[in-house]
């Protein structure tokens, strides 16, 4: 089992990053907070998860560990795979999920693409206790703080990525930073961007 990669980041794309491994190009899906804090050409350690289907071997990357398990726990749950497990991440942080499931917050969880009202309800009594408590470490591994200009090229991007129109994106970017009363990392910034869409 595939625990974490680090090599040099040969491209970042997306919806996934492609890390050089000893000369083999490993391409890694991942959310677009855990893309938002990689660079082409700099060095990267990613938790990763690969998924094994008779078809493929698919490698999913994450921002930590915490991301990681999150992701592992999100799948035991009667119709969530990878793909839809991946998109929960990209709007709610891991403690945004424990503190839905806990709260039976179906609100929160229909927020994300693919999630209707009987999916939060199974993800609620599926992982009621599963989750562990909050734990405020999200992002950590790959956490760094910019400039408050620096995260809007990467977050609008981020945002063009998941299918939201330009207009939209810069709508919530602007909000974002009209709000901002201190630095905002670009994991942080593109969960605001993203809270404000799905209020809008």
């Amino acid at each position: 089992m595939i625990s974490y990669v680090r090599g040099h980041v040969a491209h970042v794309g997306a919806s996934a990053v492609v890390v050089d491994v000893g000369g083999i190009g490993l391409e890694l899906f991942c959310s677009p907070t855990t893309l938002a804090h990689l660079r082409a050409g700099e060095q990267a350690t990613v938790s990763a998860r690969m998924i094994v289907r008779e078809d493929s071997l698919t490698l999913y990357g994450f921002s930590d560990d915490d991301e990681r398990d999150v992701f592992d726990v999100l799948q035991t749950v009667s119709g969530v795979g990878p793909r839809l497990g991946l998109a929960i991440l990209a709007v709610l942080s891991p403690d945004q999920i424990r503190q839905a499931v806990a709260t039976e917050d179906l609100v929160a969880l229909t927020r994300v693409s693919g999630v209707g009202r009987k999916g939060a309800q199974r993800i609620v009594l599926e992982l009621k206790d599963r989750l562990g408590p909050v734990t405020h470490t999200q992002g950590q591994a790959l956490a760094s703080t910019t400039a408050l200009n620096a995260w809007q090229p990467q977050v609008h991007a981020a945002l063009i990525g998941l299918g939201w129109n330009v207009k939209d994106a810069e709508a919530a970017i602007a909000s974002v930073a009209t709000d901002a009363v201190a630095d905002l990392d670009v994991a942080t910034a593109l969960r605001l961007s993203l809270q404000r869409l799905d209020r809008g």
